[in-house]
């Protein structure tokens, strides 16, 4: 049974492609597992950043903040994490209040521009 050089080529190229697409199963298994890795722990990462909020904030101060968090996402992040970093330094020693908390807000607020225009 001679097999010609046509279809020994067909067969290579088979082959060739059985292991492409072997390889490309892998490889998108493997980012499968790193991308559910990563989601697993930046979802960790908010449960405890939660916690630290829900611990060191009064009712009210959470309220302004998530408030915040519907108008400005951004800088509602920028609060937190704020929050998160004096809680993790020891920084907070009660609660923080509605009104420590419009505090902090102010002094993380952005500076607005504001523009002159003269006529002469």
């Amino acid at each position: 049974m001679s097999e010609t050089p046509d279809d020994l080529d067909e067969l290579r190229q088979q082959r060739m492609e059985e292991l492409r697409d072997q390889a490309d199963g892998q490889q998108s298994q493997t980012s499968d597992n790193t991308a559910a890795a990563q989601e697993a722990a930046r979802e960790k990462a908010e449960a405890q950043q939660e916690a630290l909020l829900k611990q060191h904030l009064t009712d009210g101060a959470r309220q302004r903040l998530n408030a915040i968090e519907m108008s400005k996402p951004d800088f509602a992040e920028k609060v937190k994490k704020q929050l998160v970093t004096l809680a993790q330094s020891g920084r907070i020693q009660d609660r923080i209040d509605e009104d420590q908390m419009r505090e902090l807000l102010q002094e993380l607020k952005p500076d607005s521009k504001s523009y002159n225009i003269r006529r002469r």
